[in-house]
C-alpha cells in the first residue's frame, strides 16, 4: 500500500473517532440519562471509541524513514495517540 493511501485511511479513522467521542455526551442526553447512569454510559462509549482508535494509532506508529516504531518508542507513541484520541 502506498503511504498516501495509508495516510488517508488513518485520517478517516481519526475523523470518525473524533465524531464518535463528541457524540457520547449527546447520545446520553438523547437517552435522558443523568447521574451514575450517564457517567457509566459515557465512560463505556468513550472506551469503545478509544478501542476503535487503536488500529489508527498503530498505523501512524511509523518513523521518519517509513519503518514501524518498536519497543519503548512505540509504547510511548501509542499511549499518547490513544490519550489524544480520547480528547
Amino acid at each position: 500500500m502506498s503511504k498516501k493511501l495509508i495516510s488517508l485511511m488513518v485520517l478517516g479513522a481519526c475523523l470518525s473517532f473524533g465524531a464518535q467521542a463528541q457524540t457520547c455526551d449527546a447520545m446520553a442526553a438523547e437517552k435522558k440519562l443523568s447521574g451514575a447512569a450517564k457517567t457509566s454510559f459515557v465512560t463505556k462509549c468513550e472506551k469503545d471509541a478509544a478501542a476503535s482508535a487503536a488500529p489508527a494509532c498503530a498505523a501512524k506508529a511509523i518513523d521518519k524513514n517509513g519503518k514501524a516504531l518498536a519497543g519503548a518508542a512505540k509504547t510511548s507513541f501509542m499511549k499518547k495517540c490513544e490519550a489524544d484520541a480520547k480528547g
